[in-house]
């Protein structure tokens, strides 16, 4: 059990991606929308086949929670639901104390190794995401770097995870948690804010998926359509709702080629940080 709170740190990573996964957030699976090769239960099972692995934070290297958290997922789905979240939340289940979350976090990560440069890049190998194309480089076909940042830095520009480790978690802990629980009243139910801060970050950080599968102006358009949703009047009212049901229509257009699934990535990890710092708990409405 970590010292700051009564679940251990692998349950609340568990249910950070439950939280995360089961609001109906545009573009994205969730409890009421599943995709043709991915369902609600593939990404519940996922989060529950992480958590014992993150309970293992102090005693695994980064590399080792990484790897050994795709593997795991990979014996619960035959479709990479999570990679991204892993490399956000194994540095953040590092850290020791809430206090110092993210200093933490970045020290874990800077504080890495080669050998935990080569098990990252064979976690990413195994979980093939989607859209990952070939850099000049440190390319993930590749060898591994000496450094993972090595990596990240090159790629930050990108990826939105990868630039999180290259700046400390800086969008994660100043975009993401405020907007998890600043931008909505307390009283609205945590879906709903989960939903509305996704749909902020959308408009502030052009997805980087939907950017590796179809182009920056693909994920500029989405950008542009999400603030559409904020612009359109009091969240959660009829006009916010008819933005948003068009948000979610153009972002399921194409198959599920433009699923915003990092800034997804991002908002588990935020809900994680705010899970151990007791800024958002439970009993949740």
């Amino acid at each position: 059990m970590s010292a700051d709170t009564a679940l251990s740190l692998g349950r609340l990573a568990t249910l950070a991606c439950t939280l995360e996964v089961c609001a109906p957030k545009p573009g994205n699976v969730h409890r009421s929308a599943d995709f043709e090769d991915v369902t609600l239960q593939d990404f519940l099972a996922s989060a529950i086949a992480i958590g014992g692995i993150l309970d293992q934070a102090a005693e695994l290297s980064l590399g080792q929670l990484v790897l050994h958290s795709v593997v795991a997922t990979s014996r619960v789905s035959n479709t990479n639901t999570n990679l991204g979240m892993i490399l956000l939340l194994a540095p953040l289940a590092m850290a020791k104390n809430a206090a110092s979350l993210q200093e933490e976090a970045t020290a874990a990560i800077e504080k890495s190794t080669e050998r935990d440069a080569g098990d990252i890049y064979l976690a990413i190998s195994m979980a093939k995401p989607g859209g990952m194309n070939t850099a000049s480089e440190h390319d993930v076909a590749g060898d591994a770097p000496p450094h993972i940042l090595d990596a990240m830095k090159l790629a930050a520009d990108r990826d939105s995870i990868a630039r999180q480790y290259a700046t400390g978690f800086g969008e994660v802990f100043d975009q993401v948690v405020p907007l998890l629980t600043e931008s909505l009243p307390p009283y609205f139910p945590l879906s709903q804010r989960i939903v509305h801060a996704h749909v902020s970050l959308m408009a502030q950080l052009p997805d980087t998926l939907i950017a590796r599968k179809n182009g920056a102006e693909m994920a500029q358009q989405s950008a542009v359509m999400a603030q559409r949703v904020i612009d359109a009047g009091p969240p959660m009212e009829d006009d916010y709702m008819q933005q948003l049901a068009n948000l979610d229509f153009w972002l399921r257009c194409d198959g599920h080629k433009r699923n915003p699934g990092t800034t997804a990535d991002l908002i588990a990890a935020g809900l994680f940080v705010c899970l151990r710092q007791e800024k958002i708990r439970a009993p949740f409405v």
